[in-house]
């Protein structure tokens, strides 16, 4: 008589196995690591073992950030020096439309170098920019996509 063996059910997902010490001793370690990492960044810059940049103070040479060095070296566009401090979003994004159209380097067709290059001043170099000053970065995308031909945004 052969008796049909019932099929064993899965344990479900959402029981908890059993720690190990291995596995309590991995979260600890990652738990030690997060830790370090937030107290690391509570602490200035330069506790933090932060080299400074060649000749001089990285505060003072702009060199604080990454998003300072690409405005400043931009690797698909040579950007007129103080682009965005520009009160006139005519001036900037005719300065940006020249730049792109110049340029040898960029992958991609100037319309879309100019506009990612301010987008990304607005975003990311250009965090600390006055409500005044972004409202005219705004108006400089729009001007932009004027220059080129492209349908405004909104």
């Amino acid at each position: 008589m052969a008796t049909s063996a019932k099929p064993v059910a899965k344990r479900r997902a959402t029981k908890r196995r059993p720690a190990t010490t291995a596995g309590k001793a991995r979260r600890s370690a990652v738990t030690a690591s997060k830790t370090s990492k937030t107290r690391q960044r509570s602490r200035p810059r330069s506790a933090r073992g932060a080299a400074p940049a060649e000749g001089g103070d990285p505060a003072r040479d702009g060199e604080r950030r990454w998003s300072a060095r690409v405005t400043r070296d931009s690797s698909s566009l040579d950007l007129e020096p103080g682009v965005f401090k520009h009160a006139d979003p005519v001036a900037i994004a005719r300065s940006l439309k020249r730049s792109a159209d110049r340029s040898t380097r960029r992958k991609t067709d100037p319309y879309r170098s100019a506009m990612s290059m301010l987008t990304f001043y607005l975003n990311r170099a250009g965090r600390n920019v006055g409500d005044k000053q972004r409202r005219v970065l705004e108006r400089a995308k729009d001007e932009l996509r004027r220059l080129y031909g492209r349908e405004a945004k909104g």
